[in-house]
């Protein structure tokens, strides 16, 4: 049974920082390997009347291509429900640290356009604990609602990277590393547009930050947002999305900065497909696709 908790405002990323770097302590943090079958929160977090900072929503929109106007853009449902999905994974009883973690894939399912002066409510729950080959998947949910109406419905998955009873079955074949086709768009990002992305989307997980930050979980180098390749990736054909749509992205191999990336876009039915590619070897940094909501 879920345990619903409405707090009187968003969470402030200045106490779920030092939370989440106490996560990964020795004793006393989080353990570095968790149980497949570790007790998931049942806390359903909640917050009412939401109203959207246009300054903030511009600067997100100058970072990554999306329309600035009278609609939400569709990916920055991500952004306004990210406090409350920090504020479960950094929660002592969520089964992993959340610094760390890794988004492997999103999903946002959108009933309708929402306006940007529509006051919000979103409702953040994780479920849905389970092995993967390279570790352990959890989904964290958002809801939103303008009134009582269901708006939309905003799914991250994050992996924890353990071995599990998986690891050993077999893989399928690896990407082939070939120079890929023309691209449509050449994306150009560097730090201080991911700093400047991280302070509009309230992120600062230090893997985008800096080098040094970045080399203290395992990347050479810092690294951008999942979630701004996702939404850059959309920008050129946001104005021709319905209303009703879902978009589903899975991240493939982080994108090191500074970079130049390879966009595609293409029509699929009623729909898009998109990637981004690696400029040299053509493996994915991204793909997704984007299709009408039924």
């Amino acid at each position: 049974m879920s345990r619903p908790v409405t707090l009187p405002a968003m969470p402030s990323a200045a106490t779920q920082y030092p939370k989440a770097v106490g996560a990964l302590l020795p004793v006393f943090g989080k353990p570095s390997r968790v149980s497949p079958d570790a007790t998931v929160p049942d806390t359903v977090l909640r917050v009412e009347n939401i109203r959207v900072d246009r300054d903030r929503l511009l600067d997100y929109c100058h970072t990554t291509g999306c329309q600035y106007g009278a609609e939400l853009p569709l990916t920055y449902l991500f952004v306004l429900q990210f406090p409350l999905a920090m504020e479960l994974m950094v929660a002592g009883g969520f089964p992993f640290a959340a610094v760390g973690a890794v988004h492997a894939e999103n999903r946002i399912e959108r009933m309708r356009a929402i306006g940007v002066d529509e006051p919000l409510t979103i409702t953040t729950h994780a479920e849905n604990l389970r092995e993967h080959r390279k570790g352990l998947l959890i989904d964290v949910i958002s809801e939103f609602f303008v009134g009582r109406e269901l708006v939309a419905v905003q799914t991250g998955t994050f992996l924890k990277q353990q071995r599990t009873s998986l690891s050993d079955t077999p893989r399928g074949p690896a990407p082939k590393e070939t120079t890929p086709p023309p691209p449509d768009r050449i994306l150009t990002v560097h730090l201080p547009l991911i700093r400047k992305y991280a302070a509009a989307a309230g992120d600062r997980n230090p893997i985008h930050m800096a080098d040094l930050s970045a080399k203290m979980f395992g990347f050479p180098k810092a690294i951008a947002h999942g979630m701004w390749s996702a939404a850059t990736a959309i920008s050129n054909v946001e104005a021709q999305l319905p209303d009703a749509v879902v978009y589903n992205v899975r991240f493939g191999k982080p994108i090191l900065l500074p970079a130049k990336v390879n966009l595609y876009t293409e029509k699929s039915g009623d729909g898009y497909t998109v990637s981004i590619l690696n400029r040299r070897k053509g493996y994915p940094h991204l793909t997704g696709t984007l299709t009408p909501r039924t």
